[in-house]
């Protein structure tokens, strides 16, 4: 388990679980149960929408704490004091070194893409960026959870967002008539308090699906065309030219079933191929 105490990741997770559940609190009590009480829907909505937030807290965690695909450090301190730059005599042809690379600050050797990151102060393999949202990096080993994390944000977004519009245009009429008859000014307020929280979910909803469907879409291409966002910007180019784009999602999210692709668990498939390369199998 990998936890990096970050003060500004830190306040994104509390954040991040802080908007989650208030959208989880909204939704059930000021809209689903305030405009389908007694409905066979409200059984529907609720339990529906609280297994989305499951699977999204179910995700968001296992890329929090997983290892992202740290590079592992050697027992003894290595000599560097012979060896000889080769990065650049064998390129893969398209800006990428097929070689291992020595990181300074790690004192230790690294396989080809991995790049060190100054907040986890480790370097990581196929490292993408350092996400403040999960606290971790984004690497080998939990990209697939924080895809999975940002499609059931959006998700979630465009659901909150779905039972607000129709909260506001199909109001409970059978709610209009016991507030005519009894519990006048409670149900004043009451209706106050739904408009202010849909409001406000309404807008946190609409900014963070907008957030993160830019994100995802993002990621999804740093997979299709294989260049992580440190290759992009060092415009290093894609690393792997012919490989199939399917092999590519498969290369994330596991070897299993496409339908199995969104559950935040690790497949057996997937996680045979991830294993310690020895820090000294390569010619210096």
């Amino acid at each position: 388990m990998v936890f990096i105490r970050d003060p500004c990741g830190i306040a994104c997770l509390v954040m991040t679980y802080g908007a989650v559940l208030y959208a989880d609190y909204v939704v059930i009590r000021w809209i689903i149960l305030t405009t389908m009480p007694g409905s066979i829907w409200t059984s529907f909505h609720v339990v529906l929408f609280n297994t989305v937030v499951f699977l999204l807290g179910m995700s968001h965690t296992k890329a929090v704490f997983s290892d992202p695909g740290i590079v592992p450090l050697p027992a003894n301190r290595l000599d560097f004091s012979d060896l000889h730059t080769t990065s650049k005599n064998n390129p893969a042809g398209n800006g990428h070194s097929s070689e291992w690379t020595v990181c300074t600050r790690c004192e230790t050797y690294r396989p080809p893409r991995a790049h060190h990151c100054r907040i986890c102060k480790r370097c990581i393999r196929r490292m993408d960026h350092h996400c403040p949202w999960i606290n971790n990096c984004v690497g080998e080993r939990n990209q697939k959870y924080f895809l999975q994390f940002l499609i059931y944000v959006a998700i979630l977004s465009l659901y909150s967002l779905g039972l607000i519009v129709a909260s506001w245009v199909s109001p409970c009429e059978e709610c209009n008539q016991n507030v005519i008859e009894s519990q006048l000014r409670i149900t004043v307020v009451c209706t106050f308090l739904c408009r202010i929280h849909s409001v406000i979910l309404m807008l946190v909803s609409a900014l963070f699906g907008l957030f993160v469907t830019a994100i995802m879409v993002d990621q999804l291409h740093a997979i299709l065309y294989d260049e992580t966002a440190v290759e992009a910007i060092q415009q290093k180019g894609t690393y792997r030219p012919n490989r199939r784009k399917y092999q590519l999602l498969a290369d994330v999210f596991g070897r299993g079933h496409p339908a199995l692709w969104l559950l935040p668990c690790t497949s057996l498939n997937h996680a045979s191929r991830y294993h310690d390369t020895p820090l000294l199998s390569h010619d210096v």
